[in-house]
């Protein structure tokens, strides 16, 4: 017993770093950006109250668990920005290296069951899987616009990038898509926030 408790909380212990790993997405106050650990509470609770949203009925602790450990493999692989072309090419192997250490440290059944979910959010097949990635594109966009599009601004995103980027989140939940497009993404494009065209 004293083994499977041993590699429970040195994991549990691990995931601490992700707290320490930065994003890109400003707090809604505006004055830093957040963090992984945030990224996953906020939408955690996001599913909890807007999952009768989902374009089909979902497991809800299904898609928290995947939610609260989709990015603990950026502990090792860091956070890729959403609009870094470049590092989007190596995205894939770096987590997928950092997936096998880190839930490698658990006990067999739970490292597995971890690293199925984590598989399952990737691949967005599942409506879990769908409803997720949905969350995942959709909290920092609420944010961008809660801090008038702050980090929009200093990257320079434009809604061509911004709509590539989410191509299928309206698979996840058509309705919330819908509600981001209007009340965040034409807002803020209209005010400039958001670059019409990326710039050639």
């Amino acid at each position: 017993m004293d083994k499977a408790l041993d590699q429970l909380f040195d994991f549990i212990r691990e995931i601490d770093k992700e707290k320490f790993i930065g994003r890109q997405t400003y707090l809604t106050d505006g004055e830093r950006k957040e963090n992984d650990a945030e990224h996953a509470w906020h939408m955690a609770i996001m599913v909890l109250l807007l999952s009768g949203y989902s374009n089909e009925k979902i497991d809800v602790l299904r898609t928290i668990s995947m939610l609260l450990i989709h990015d603990i493999v950026e502990i090792d692989a860091g956070d890729t920005y959403a609009y870094d072309e470049e590092a989007r090419k190596t995205q894939k192997e770096r987590e997928e290296k950092a997936a096998e250490r880190i839930f490698g440290l658990l006990p067999e059944e739970q490292g597995n069951y971890l690293m199925e979910l984590w598989k399952e959010f990737e691949a967005r097949e599942t409506p879990e899987a769908k409803f997720a990635r949905t969350m995942d594109n959709l909290q920092p966009m609420m944010l961008n616009a809660a801090t008038d599009g702050k980090a929009w601004v200093e990257h320079e995103v434009s809604i061509d990038q911004i709509m590539k980027r989410n191509a299928r989140t309206g698979e996840g939940a058509s309705v919330l898509w819908e509600y981001a497009q209007r009340n965040w993404l034409e807002p803020n494009l209209k005010k400039g926030r958001i670059k019409p065209q990326k710039d050639l």
